[in-house]
């Protein structure tokens, strides 16, 4: 059984940089792909990147590209992103996942994934 849990968030003024930690248990967390999604209310969950299984190729959603990182520490079983300049829009709860399939499938998508964590509020002000 996989457990994932999120932290890190919080309130924050636009421009301003957070991050976010995933810790996991349960695998062995090196071998299989990582995801960060959000959620912002009334609208639908939306990917926001991922680390791959196969040597840790990293993709990103575009709105979020060149300001987030994403990354992993294996040694502690602890995925993070690194949110930097802010902005109001990306305001949304943020939820972890992994996926334990190592297949060439799109990570993109939430359904690919297997084990979710509880989620962490990120708020942005203007």
């Amino acid at each position: 059984q996989v457990r994932l849990l999120e932290s890190g968030g919080g309130l924050v003024q636009a421009g301003d940089s957070l991050r976010l930690s995933c810790a996991a248990s349960g695998r062995t967390f090196s071998v299989y792909t990582m995801g960060w999604f959000r959620q912002a209310p009334g609208k639908e969950r939306e990917f926001v990147t991922c680390i791959t299984w196969s040597g840790d190729n990293t993709y990103y959603a575009s709105s979020v590209k060149d300001r987030f990182t994403i990354s992993r520490d294996n040694t502690k079983n602890t995925l993070y992103l690194q949110m930097n300049s802010l902005k109001p829009e990306d305001t949304a709860v943020y939820y972890c996942a992994l996926s334990v399939r190592r297949t060439y499938i799109d990570y993109s998508r939430g359904h690919n994934y297997d084990y979710w964590g509880q989620g962490t509020q990120v708020t942005v002000s203007s």
